[in-house]
């Protein structure tokens, strides 16, 4: 197998840079849609492991329209586009720079008008194959990685480096072992549905909000929703029945208990749940315990990629197509 992986070396020395000119005391990590998503594993592991700084997560118009009061020298500023042409995203970095504030920006099409105002580009892979679909959101974890360990440390810090050479490999496999069974089986199951819910927790909750918003929303035109898995219990389960549609994607590390408690509702009332479990592709067999939950997201969208392919072919519905987007002034 070939080994994929990122360049964790660029993302150390960018962050060195940072931290020698600037005392960082906020990281803000803005964007829309699907890269939005893609940048909370990173938030959610600052979040999380941070003692000192402060981690925010924000859709683009919200940070240029209502731009926080602690946006200025101290804070650093991770922006993300794939194509690198989200308008939105574009006057993030702006409205960034304004404020004395530095700019990462993390993109798959360099050059592109998204680096323009940038402090430093990180370019990532997409098309090779689904462990290219996650270098973007790999580059995010590790930025916030190294931002934490240059300014407070971080005991775990090998335990991340040691999980970023492994996940790449295991999760383009994981795909690829979802892609003929699995894949083809919810595409099966779900392709009549009118409506899709989507739940999970920790690190991947926003890939269960990508995988509405964007795969389902976007992608497919189906009606879809989603929320946490904590949060279940507190309103949605009341719509729970015989062959409602959930997906729920299972964590393998702290919050796998909230998880399995809304499995357990689910499969109580004979809902149909279709369940991507990072358990089922080893994750925490290759990854230490200390870190595995924030490399569930990694391994989440990398599998569920095949389950939304296949649901498109199964619905004659290529994930391409659009009715407004690209198309309309909007």
């Amino acid at each position: 197998m070939s080994h994929h992986t990122i360049d964790l070396a660029n993302v150390k020395q960018i962050i060195a840079q940072i931290v020698a000119e600037h005392d960082i005391k906020s990281v803000a990590f803005v964007g829309c849609g699907a890269s939005s998503s893609e940048l909370y594993p990173g938030y959610y592991f600052l979040r999380d492991a941070a003692k000192q700084l402060r981690p925010f997560h924000y859709t683009a118009s919200e940070f240029n329209q209502d731009t926080p009061a602690w946006v200025d020298e101290t804070a650093l500023v991770i922006t993300c586009s794939l194509g690198g042409t989200t308008p939105e995203t574009i006057e993030a970095n702006h409205t960034a720079k304004t404020h004395g504030a530095t700019v990462v920006a993390v993109t798959h099409a360099a050059g592109s008008a998204l680096t323009e105002e940038a402090d430093f580009t990180i370019v990532h892979g997409f098309e090779a194959n689904y462990a290219a679909k996650i270098e973007k959101m790999g580059y995010v974890i590790a930025l916030a990685v190294e931002v934490l360990n240059q300014t407070e440390g971080y005991e775990h810090y090998d335990a991340m480096i040691d999980g970023f050479d492994k996940i790449f490999d295991l999760a383009q496999a994981a795909a690829v072992s979802a892609q003929g069974g699995m894949a083809k089986q919810f595409a099966e199951q779900f392709k009549d549905d009118e409506v899709v819910y989507y739940m999970s927790s920790g690190a991947s909750l926003d890939v269960a909000y990508s995988s509405s918003i964007c795969l389902m929303m976007e992608m497919q035109w189906i009606n879809s929703g989603s929320f946490h898995s904590g949060e279940y219990f507190h309103g949605p389960f009341e719509i729970t029945d015989k062959d409602v549609p959930f997906v729920l994607l299972m964590n393998d590390g702290k919050t796998r208990k909230a998880d399995a408690r809304a499995l357990t509702f689910l499969q109580r009332f004979d809902a149909k749940v279709a369940v991507v479990d990072a358990k089922d592709y080893a994750l925490s067999g290759a990854i230490d315990g200390s870190v595995v939950t924030y490399f569930n997201p990694m391994l989440h969208t990398a599998v569920f990629r095949t389950y939304a392919e296949a649901l498109a072919d199964a619905r004659s519905h290529p994930l391409t197509v659009r009715r407004y987007m690209w198309k309309l002034e909007y």
